[in-house]
């Protein structure tokens, strides 16, 4: 299992465009990959779940990745966090 954690720097926090982005790019991966706010996790793979999280800019989030393509999967979303969140 890999994670990283990352802090939101997108003005507008998680929303609609770049989650469904975010869950397009994990749907790439074999691998469960899930969103960690505090008390709240999601399933990265589901719209619904990633904005119903409700994250804003400046708050920390932990992406974490098990499966047989975690590493692959981890440098891509790391990647795509730093782009466009």
């Amino acid at each position: 299992m890999k994670s990283f954690d990352y802090v939101i720097k997108d003005e507008l926090g998680i929303h609609a465009r770049p989650a469904s982005m975010l869950v397009k790019e994990a749907g790439k991966f074999t691998s469960t990959i899930t969103i960690n706010k505090g008390e709240k996790t999601a399933d990265v793979k589901k719209i619904f779940g990633v904005m119903g999280m409700g994250v804003k800019c400046g708050e920390t989030v932990t992406i974490a990745i098990e499966g047989d393509d975690e590493d692959d999967a981890m440098a891509v979303l790391q990647k795509f966090m730093e782009d466009n969140l």
